[in-house]
């Protein structure tokens, strides 16, 4: 019987932060579909939020609290205010190298900030961090992980996760612990277009739906509003919101500026639409000439770089950009230590939901939000461990695509305007 501590499923910011806040007496194995890198982590451009001061709790507060719709939960939007200088400061111990100038760290805006609040290493802050922590996770003596191995359902009995099936090269497998924690990710690869890898396609809300644990708001879906446009299938390249917030414009096909660029990206994503269909056109463009070209490409390597290699030069000429799904607000019912509705089960980053960002979420607040409760998470399983009983596993009946079987119970719930970008 192969059996740890904890199994955590993912291996993006908010598994491997959870990961590390775990004691190191206990075992704990990672698993992810793909390699240890091919998470959307490691694709947030824009950075990360942060209390500055004191005096801008209120203004953040109410920033996250207006673009969620106020739709947010109270408790779990001011937890994350909170903690947010406790966590800059483990990612600063961890070797993360954000941006600074003379006077001290950088801080960039994005769409619906009302300060700049936002931290940020060029246009790769995910890759950053997520690489960071990868690097002292492997050097953990406790923690295995295990690439290439797909989580297809979990073990339970009397309403109590004690591990989870597995796939892998070598077929089916049954592994066994005290705790599992959820950081599977998105959905994107439920969508013809979006921002993330394809292989993210909401397994954890599915096996809920499955095993009835509880879900919340499973039809916020978010839309970025500006994706480099391409004909072509498969992930679209993000245009970071930063770009805008530094100056970067939006223009119709006649090159006319349209719509105030910082606007709450659902509120922008269908004001987007919305001029594509009066241009009778699959995309609108952005315009970066009123942003210096040296600071363009300090700031922006990657994005300009990209760019450069789809034939546009960000410096000289406006890009073709669209609309695509981006992020789910929705997910695994969790409060903010990431407990589920299921015993010995929980739920961290996207894959989880506590209300944190309401309808739609603050730029910026994806990152923090992983990283605030993934750490509420290791504390409170590591302190709450049980014992597990050994539970008999019939494997023979996950022959095929079990979960594929079963994913339309959770894409019949996806709201109309979301669905025009699937």
């Amino acid at each position: 019987m192969t059996s740890y501590d904890v199994i955590i499923v993912g291996t993006g910011a908010a598994g491997l932060f959870c990961a590390l806040n775990l004691p190191e007496c206990l075992s704990v194995a990672m698993l992810c579909k793909e390699g240890l890198c091919d998470n959307d982590s490691f694709l947030a451009q824009g950075g990360i939020s942060t209390l500055r001061t004191p005096d801008d709790y209120e203004p953040f507060y109410e920033d996250t609290m207006k673009a969620g719709h106020f739709e947010n939960d109270p408790d779990a939007v001011s937890e994350m205010i909170n903690a947010s200088t406790r966590i800059i400061k483990d990612l600063l111990d961890a070797g993360v190298d954000f941006e600074k100038t003379d006077k001290g760290f950088s801080y960039t805006r994005e769409g619906a900030h009302s300060h700049n609040r936002i931290m940020y290493h060029g246009d790769s802050t995910g890759k950053e961090i997520t690489s960071k922590l990868l690097e002292t996770a492997k050097t953990r003596r406790n923690i295995q992980m295990f690439p290439y191995m797909s989580m297809i359902d979990i073990i339970h009995k009397a309403n109590a996760c004690n591990g989870v099936v597995v796939s892998d090269k070598s077929g089916f497998h049954a592994l066994f612990s005290k705790a599992v924690v959820w950081a599977t990710g998105g959905v994107g690869g439920l969508f013809r277009n979006s921002t993330n890898f394809e292989h993210l396609t909401g397994d954890a809300v599915v096996l809920s739906l499955i095993h009835n644990i509880k879900l919340r708001d499973v039809s916020y879906i978010q839309i970025h509003p500006t994706t480099l446009y391409t004909p072509k299938e498969g992930r679209k390249f993000l245009i970071s919101e930063s770009l805008r917030g530094e100056g970067a414009i939006l223009l119709d096909l006649r090159g006319n500026r349209f719509v105030n660029e910082l606007l709450p990206r659902d509120v922008l994503s269908l004001k987007i639409a919305e001029q594509m269909k009066s241009d009778n056109s699959e995309y609108i463009y952005l315009s970066a000439e009123k942003i210096d070209k040296n600071e363009l490409l300090r700031h922006f390597p990657y994005i300009c770089k990209h760019c450069e290699e789809q034939g546009f030069d960000l410096t000289k000429v406006p890009i073709p950009v669209a609309p695509a799904q981006h992020y789910f607000m929705g997910g695994v019912l969790a409060d903010l230590q990431g407990q589920t509705s299921m015993r010995n089960l929980y739920a961290v980053g996207e894959t989880a939901c506590n209300g944190v960002h309401g309808k739609n979420r603050l730029a910026s607040n994806s990152l923090l939000e992983a990283l605030v409760f993934a750490k509420n998470a290791a504390h409170r399983l590591s302190a709450k461990l049980e014992n597990f009983e050994k539970t008999e596993v019939d494997l023979s009946v996950y022959g095929g695509d079990f979960l594929k079987k079963h994913r339309h119970l959770f894409t019949s719930q996806i709201n109309p305007n979301e669905a025009l970008f699937l």
